[in-house]
């Protein structure tokens, strides 16, 4: 499952959001000549795949209790939830 979702999740980012909103958050920021805006854009975004990647495990495993889950808790979470 955690192959597949990796897998799944390498293109998370939408590209050109992301390169809009560096455009708009670097505007005061010189960036150096030898670093191609365009490849600035790929390697954050995947830097943030990968940590997404990495928040979403550990989130699961906080979720689910290391895999020995509570479901009530889990109830009232998804009661909790529903509600929005």
């Amino acid at each position: 499952m955690l192959k597949y979702l990796k897998r799944r999740m390498k293109t998370i980012l939408d590209r050109q959001v992301a390169k809009e909103f560096l455009q708009e958050e670097l505007e005061e920021i010189e960036i150096p000549e030898n670093i191609s805006f365009d490849n600035l854009v790929e390697t954050f975004c995947k830097y943030t795949e990968d940590d997404y990647y990495e928040w979403l495990k550990d989130n699961f495993k906080s979720f689910f209790n290391h895999g020995n889950p509570h479901w009530d808790w889990i109830r009232e979470r998804i009661e909790h939830y529903s509600k929005e």
